[in-house]
């Protein structure tokens, strides 16, 4: 709760618009961070009262207001669990013409829930790993895997580095932090954005392409005038 710092335990809160939403605080946390429990006046489901006066976070630079199009546009189209605050956005990319055309190349597919915090620029915080018997055996056959974004990465160096380098379904937490010199035993790829400097996101770019290629591909996107962030342009490195 930004800026919250005076919203101690008992403090309430209104979010008005179609529905009204109330809010109490129940705990204080660390970094401005609040447990608060909601509720409707009609008694109504907080999901559907939160879809009715929320807006979609759109990134900063995109200078104009939240559409109805955004709900689908600023998400992926393999998104099925709600829970994250901000779309894993190297999944943008995909279409499901494109899906349909890696599944035909004979290209497996393992899904990743990622339940994305507040900080998606801070250490990964809640992951749930699953079809991890895809990937292992992928391993197991010499094939390449290649991670959509830098968060799906940091999930399966973490569930490797927990399991002897297996991976393994399940749930867990990961203040993991990948940069230069880290040694990676799961991705052989990764599809990314482009990364603002000095962000945690672009270090491990160069951690895992180097970084004197990642400094030269960020020189010809500027030269190219690529749009950077969430509905920016992507690389694949291999």
């Amino acid at each position: 709760m930004h800026p919250g710092q005076k919203l101690k335990p008992g403090a309430r809160v209104r979010f008005e618009g179609d529905k009204t939403v109330h809010g109490e605080v129940v705990e204080r946390r660390f970094f401005g961070r609040r447990l608060v429990r909601l509720w409707t006046d009609d008694g109504s489901a907080i999901e559907a009262a939160v879809d009715a006066i929320g807006h979609v976070p759109l990134p900063p630079y995109v200078k104009r207001g939240d559409t109805a199009a955004d709900h689908d546009r600023y998400q992926t189209v393999f998104a099925r669990n709600r829970g994250s605050v901000a779309a894993p956005t190297a999944g943008l990319h995909f279409t499901p013409a494109l899906m349909d055309a890696l599944r035909a190349k004979g290209i497996d597919r393992a899904e990743i829930t990622l339940h994305v915090g507040y900080g998606t620029f801070q250490p990964v915080r809640v992951e749930r790993v699953e079809d991890a018997a895809v990937i292992d055996a992928a391993r197991r056959d010499g094939r390449r895997i290649v991670a959509v974004g830098t968060t799906t990465t940091r999930t399966l160096e973490a569930v490797a580095r927990a399991n002897l380098g297996a991976i393994v379904a399940g749930t867990g937490a990961t203040d993991l932090f990948i940069y230069p010199g880290f040694d990676f035993r799961v991705i052989g790829g990764l599809l990314t954005n482009f990364h603002l400097p000095r962000s945690s996101l672009l270090m491990l770019v160069a951690a895992f392409a180097g970084r004197a290629r990642v400094l030269a591909a960020y020189h010809a996107a500027i030269r190219q005038r690529y749009r950077f962030y969430s509905y920016g342009d992507a690389m694949l490195i291999v």
